[in-house]
């Protein structure tokens, strides 16, 4: 197996990654906004209010996206072992 191939493998996980964490990272980012502009408006500076929420909200975007997840993470596991033999040089 060359260099190439592994660089190529290497950026391919990365951005499957970001892919499939995109939707839960930004939903959480959202509702973290949300709530520190409502914080700041009402000038309550509690810490664990914004705790809760993002979790919520992450915890039902992996339920909305779960599917999709395991469609993208397991296409790209099947590619990679039907390959196997190829990088080994078989």
């Amino acid at each position: 197996m060359s260099v190439d191939t592994v660089i190529d493998i290497a950026r391919e996980t990365v951005l499957i990654i970001l892919k499939v964490s995109a939707p839960m990272l930004l939903a959480s980012m959202v509702v973290g906004l949300v709530i520190s502009v409502f914080q700041t408006i009402t000038s309550i500076q509690e810490q664990t209010l914004t705790f809760v929420p993002k979790l919520i909200v992450t915890l039902l975007m992996v339920i909305l996206t779960g599917g999709w997840i395991m469609t993208t993470i397991s296409e790209f596991a099947t590619r990679l072992f039907q390959s196997f033999g190829k990088f080994i040089g078989v």
